[in-house]
């Protein structure tokens, strides 16, 4: 078992950043890949970024490629997403979540999922 909490969601102006930050226990955090996911009002959850665990690998979606940066520090059992040039199209719910299979992620799927937390980008 994995047991993630998300922090750092706020209100914030376009053009402006943001970093979110996901604690987690459990299970080995070291052995876990770790992503974030999005939801928008009235949208399905979508990939947003992923990071392997063993070299740190990082994928990401098109729409924040050269935004959003994912990093993670194993000491801390922490993954964070650095959020810069913010668009209120970026405004959503941010899940963070845990797997052992990139693929699975990129699907859109997670064996562990954080409750999410709230970011709201006005115009």
């Amino acid at each position: 078992q994995v047991q993630l909490v998300e922090s750092g969601g706020k209100l914030v102006q376009a053009g402006g950043s943001l970093r979110l930050s996901c604690a987690a226990s459990g299970r080995t955090f070291r052995s876990v890949n770790m992503g974030w996911f999005r939801q928008a009002p009235g949208k399905e959850r979508e990939f947003v970024a992923a990071i392997t665990w063993r070299v740190g690998s990082t994928y990401y979606a098109d729409s924040v490629k050269g935004r959003f940066t994912i990093s993670r520090d194993n000491a801390k059992n922490t993954v964070y997403l650095q959020m810069n040039s913010l668009k209120p199209e970026d405004t959503a719910v941010y899940y963070c979540a845990a797997d052992g299979s990139i693929p699975t992620m990129l699907r859109g799927e997670s064996d562990y999922w954080g409750q999410g937390t709230q970011v709201t980008v006005s115009s």
